[in-house]
C-alpha cells in the first residue's frame, strides 16, 4: 500500500520516529499511516542505518566531510540559523548532533558565530525564555487546543486550530481554518484521532466552540467529546497560563512561521503550517524535553477513534431523564436545567449522601450536581 502523497518525507519521518520507540504497536501504526508493514519495515530498516537520508526516494548524500574545515562549520551554521531564524545557540547545536554533523561547536560559540553575522536579536531572545511547568506523566493523558487568534487574507481570514500533547508537546495538529467553528474543529480532530487515537482529557478556553456561559458551560462540541469517553476541561476565565504548553506553541508558531511567511490563502497557509509542524516534531530540539525532539517522546494513543459513537448506557439503579427544549429535564415536578447542548440525549441522577443533592452524569462523565432543597425560583 503506497503513502499519501502530501508530505511524503514528513509522513516517513514521522512514522519511523513513532514506531522506533519501546513497546510501539508497529501494526496499529501501519493502518492508521495507511501503509502496509512491507513498507513500514523497510523505511525502519533504513531509517535505523542511514538515519533520515535512508528516508529519501534518491540515493542519499553525506551529511558531513571528514575534511570540513571550522569556515565550512560556520557557513553550516549561518545556513541553518537562515532557514529557522528563531532558533538560538542551544537548538542549532542540538540539530546538528542530531544529523550526525562531527566537531560540531558549543552553543556558546554557535551563539557568538551569530552575533557576528549580525543574526542575533537580543530582543527576540529576551521574549522566549524558558517556562518551568508541570507537566502530565505519559502521552494522550491531555492534549491542549485552542485557536492561535486571526489573521487577515485577501478573501477572508485564517485561524490557526492547534492541539498539542501535554507530556511530549507533540504537535498533533495545526490546522489553517477559516472559521473557528464547531464543524471546523470537530473536522480537524477527527483526522486526528483517526491518526493517533484518542486522548483522556482535553482542555481548552471558554469562548465558542468549546464552552459558553450560556446555559451552561457545555457545547455540542464538547457533549461529542464525552461521548468519546474523553473528559473536557476548561481554563479558568482571564488565566490563559492555564494551557501554557499551548500558550507558549503560539509563540513560537508566531516566532518562527507567522512572522517570516505570506500566504494569500488558506491552502498556502496550509502549507507553510504542514511544513513547519514536521520540524517542530522531527528536527527542533525542546529545551523542556532535554533538547529532545516530540516525537521521541511520543506515542499515539490506543484507543482507536470509533467511526459510530458508543451507546449511552447507565445502571439499573440511576435516574435516567431525556434533555428535552431548552436543556431541561423533569424530576419530581420540577424543571432542572442540564444544559442545551444535551437535547434529546439521556443523563443520569445519583443521589449524593447529602440529602436532596442529586449528581447528574452524561456518559461516564459528571457533568453538575443538583440541590433540589433549593426553592425552584432561585
Amino acid at each position: 500500500m503506497p503513502w499519501r502523497t502530501s508530505s511524503t518525507m514528513s509522513q516517513r519521518h514521522e512514522f519511523v520516529l513513532l514506531a522506533s520507540q519501546v513497546e510501539a504497536n508497529v501494526r496499529e501504526l501501519c493502518r492508521r499511516f495507511g501503509i502496509g508493514s512491507a513498507t513500514a519495515y523497510k523505511w525502519l530498516n533504513r531509517f535505523e542505518a542511514e538515519g533520515i537520508a535512508g528516508l529519501k526516494d534518491r540515493s542519499r548524500r553525506p551529511h558531513h566531510s571528514p575534511a570540513r574545515t571550522p569556515a565550512q562549520m560556520e557557513e553550516i551554521v549561518v545556513a541553518l540559523r537562515r532557514k529557522h531564524p528563531a532558533w538560538g545557540g542551544p537548538k542549532l547545536r542540538q540539530r546538528l548532533l542530531d544529523v550526525n554533523y562531527k566537531d560540531v561547536p558549543s552553543a556558546s560559540t554557535i551563539t557568538a558565530i551569530l552575533r557576528r553575522h549580525q543574526l542575533l536579536d537580543l530582543t527576540e531572545s529576551d521574549k522566549h525564555k524558558p517556562f518551568q511547568r508541570f507537566q502530565r506523566a505519559a502521552p494522550n493523558e491531555l492534549w491542549q487546543m485552542d485557536f492561535k487568534g486571526e489573521f487577515t487574507l485577501p478573501h477572508g481570514r485564517c485561524y490557526p486550530l492547534t492541539v498539542l500533547d501535554d507530556h511530549s508537546r507533540f504537535a498533533l495538529a495545526l490546522q489553517a481554518c477559516g472559521r473557528n467553528t464547531r464543524n471546523n474543529t470537530q473536522k480537524t480532530l477527527i483526522a486526528v484521532f483517526r491518526r493517533y487515537g484518542l486522548p483522556d482529557a482535553i482542555t481548552c478556553d471558554n469562548g465558542s466552540p468549546w464552552g459558553s456561559s450560556c446555559r451552561g458551560h457545555y457545547t455540542k462540541l464538547s457533549v461529542w467529546l464525552l461521548r468519546l469517553s474523553i473528559a473536557v476541561t476548561h481554563s479558568r476565565p482571564h488565566h490563559p497560563q492555564t494551557q501554557g504548553k499551548d500558550e507558549r506553541f503560539h509563540r513560537t508558531l508566531e516566532a518562527e512561521v507567522l512572522r517570516y511567511q505570506k500566504g494569500d490563502t488558506l491552502i498556502e497557509w496550509q502549507a507553510h503550517f504542514d511544513y513547519w509542524r514536521h520540524i517542530y516534531n522531527t528536527e527542533r530540539p525542546h529545551q523542556a524535553l532535554a533538547m529532545k525532539v516530540p516525537a521521541t517522546c511520543y506515542q499515539p494513543s490506543p484507543r482507536a477513534y470509533p467511526e459510530r459513537l458508543p451507546a449511552i448506557e447507565y445502571g439499573p439503579t440511576d435516574i435516567v431523564r431525556k434533555v428535552r427544549g431548552h436543556g431541561h429535564i423533569k424530576y419530581h415536578g420540577r424543571e432542572l436545567l442540564i444544559g442545551s447542548a444535551f437535547y434529546g440525549l439521556y443523563v443520569a441522577l445519583r443521589p449524593t449522601t447529602i440529602d436532596g443533592f442529586f449528581d447528574v452524569f452524561f456518559c461516564q462523565h459528571r457533568i453538575k450536581q443538583l440541590n433540589l432543597r433549593q426553592p425552584e425560583d432561585a
